[in-house]
């Protein structure tokens, strides 16, 4: 029955993706049709921290090409790209990105920026969480029965989560905490989630930083170098999707990188604080 559940689930998911894809390619009128334009597969942070609102004007302006975005945890990202449903793909999950690459769907694999994740919950902290220690507030989580919220969507800040609760010697696989919600959504939804229920719940900051309905939450643990969050970004190989417009693909990923480009990231700000902190090579 679970399987048949999740078969499903995954179905309904890859025909949401399809249309999607769809809808980018199809849905412009016929002058918008001729614009030149390439489709990028990211994650849900560079969208929802609202990076992509400021990137993607002034590269418009400076070549003449749409970049049309399909907003979508890391992994399920690179799984489009998979299918030859992008021309770029720009997440952050270095394991799944040099993976990808490996197996032949992706030219090269660049760095482009990083920020770091933060451990967000209630100010009051019941559960004794805040500090600068990730492992340390997760074992303190997973002894109290507050409600934790994971994205659960295989996103890489899913991943990043996934890694701490295994460096603080917690087996998810064993035993989740008492207060363990798997939403299956993207990092504004499990904002909102967490917000609306007093949770913990951990979030890029760039994401953070742009999200409004904070209630009664706040950052609890930040500073751990093991937060630290690297985004990278690569053309999908014209070798496995002969369609894919690789001179496009190319010229946005070589801006990106570009001193024009990483000034641009660098200049993202909101409230004065710098969100994502350029660092191609």
């Amino acid at each position: 029955m679970h399987a048949a559940v999740s078969s499903l689930r995954s179905a309904r998911f890859s025909l949401f993706v399809a249309a999607t894809v769809a809808a980018l390619w199809l849905g412009a009128s016929p002058a918008q049709a001729q614009d030149k334009f390439i489709v990028v597969a990211s994650t849900t942070s560079t969208e929802q921290s609202g990076l992509f609102g400021h990137l993607l004007p002034i590269y418009r302006q400076a070549s003449g090409v749409n970049v049309r975005v399909v907003a979508l945890g890391t992994g399920q990202a690179l799984d489009s790209a998979r299918r030859g449903d992008a021309d770029v793909v720009f997440v952050h999950d270095r394991v799944a990105e040099e993976k990808f690459v490996a197996e032949g769907f992706g030219v090269k694999r660049l760095p482009v920026m990083y920020n770091d994740f933060v451990l967000i919950g209630p100010k009051s902290d019941p559960a004794g969480a805040r500090g600068k220690d990730i492992a340390a507030a997760l074992k303190q989580l997973a002894g109290t029965a507050q409600p934790v919220i994971s994205r659960g969507d295989k996103s890489g800040t899913h991943a990043a989560e996934l890694r701490y609760w295994k460096g603080a010697g917690i087996d998810l696989a064993a035993a989740k905490p008492a207060g363990y919600k798997e939403c299956g959504c993207g990092m504004g939804p499990a904002l909102n989630m967490a917000s609306s229920i007093n949770g913990y719940v951990l979030a890029d900051r760039g994401t953070w930083l742009n999200f409004k309905n904070r209630g009664e939450l706040a950052v609890l643990v930040e500073g751990d170098q093991r937060l630290f969050n690297q985004y990278g970004v690569m053309v999908v190989n014209p070798a496995k999707h002969p369609h894919v417009k690789t001179e496009l693909a190319q010229g946005f990923v070589n801006w990106l990188v570009s001193p024009a480009g990483q000034a641009a990231i660098a200049g993202y700000k909101i409230g004065g604080e710098q969100l994502f902190f350029p660092n191609a090579q």
